[in-house]
């Protein structure tokens, strides 16, 4: 990707003047390649037939909301890329649903109202964000860890790994682990 003219980026929106909207914003920041889905289900037969760099997706959208449609992106076998970044575009900003919108694989949040500096800073970030994709049994999306910590020493990143692996024989540890 050589400029920022030449990502495609997919809105995916059941409200029509918002779709219009962000393709404005876009636009004036010099992204023209622009798809529109008007649900989520339209949205992933676009992503199938043609590649995109980001999704940009409505939270409260009918009949599938956004969180079911990351999902969808991030765990369904037929998905072309569960590695593309998502954006989540909602006006629901309550940690519980941050927790949930982060636990379904999204790669940022852009609140509304929406600014276009909030929205390119959002941009910027997940395009050039260098955390892994991680995926696990119970979670695929961009490492949740922002960051290293040098004050780390130990075999357990958590109070509750220690906790947990309290009950197991301590041989089942590397020596260079134990502090």
């Amino acid at each position: 990707m050589a400029s920022v003219s030449d990502i495609h980026v997919l809105v995916v929106d059941d409200n029509r003047q918002m779709r219009f909207l962000l393709r404005c914003l876009l636009r004036a920041g010099g992204i023209y390649d622009v798809t529109e889905a008007e649900n989520a289900e339209h949205a992933f037969d676009l992503m199938r037939t043609r590649p995109v760099d980001l999704v940009i997706v409505d939270w409260m959208m009918r009949p599938m909301d956004g969180l079911t449609f990351t999902r969808m992106v991030r765990w369904d076998r037929l998905s072309p890329n569960p590695y593309v970044p998502l954006l989540m575009l909602t006006a629901h900003t309550e940690a519980s649903r941050v927790a949930a919108a982060r636990d379904a694989g999204v790669s940022g949040f852009i609140r509304k109202p929406i600014s276009a500096r909030v929205l390119f800073d959002r941009i910027t970030s997940v395009l050039t964000d260098t955390r892994m994709i991680v995926r696990a049994p119970d979670f695929i999306g961009p490492d949740r860890r922002h960051g290293f910590s040098g004050e780390y020493a130990g075999p357990f990143r958590r109070d509750s790994d220690g906790r947990a692996n309290a009950a197991r024989s301590l041989d089942t540890l590397d020596l260079d682990d134990v502090a």
